[in-house]
């Protein structure tokens, strides 16, 4: 699942190539062989190409925590809308919403 929230949101920093593999394996639900075989490659070579694009995915989630960020805003907006739900809910909103901006 998270390499698969990770792909959403790095793909577009991977090769063709990278992103072909990586869709036909996460999304796609295809096995190395049937990978290998349409590319005309070895499994390994496939595994490989699979095996470093994942650690890339993971170093651009180091520098540049969209995911991580993603997940505490959902956090913060499901917070907020239990907070919202409640009497008397103004002063915590107004914290959460800060909190938000501060995410950007």
């Amino acid at each position: 699942m998270r390499m698969n929230a990770l792909f959403d949101f790095y793909q577009s920093l991977l090769t063709p190539k990278q992103r072909n593999y990586m869709a036909l394996y996460y999304l796609d639900d295809y096995s190395l062989g049937e990978i290998a075989e349409e590319f005309q490659v070895s499994r390994q070579a496939v595994y490989d190409n699979i095996k470093r694009t994942e650690q890339m995915i993971e170093e651009y989630e180091a520098k540049l925590l969209l995911f991580e960020r993603y997940n505490k805003r959902q956090e913060l907006f499901e917070e907020l809308t239990e907070v919202l739900k409640q009497e008397d809910s103004n002063s915590k909103a107004l914290t959460l919403i800060k909190s938000l901006e501060k995410l950007d």
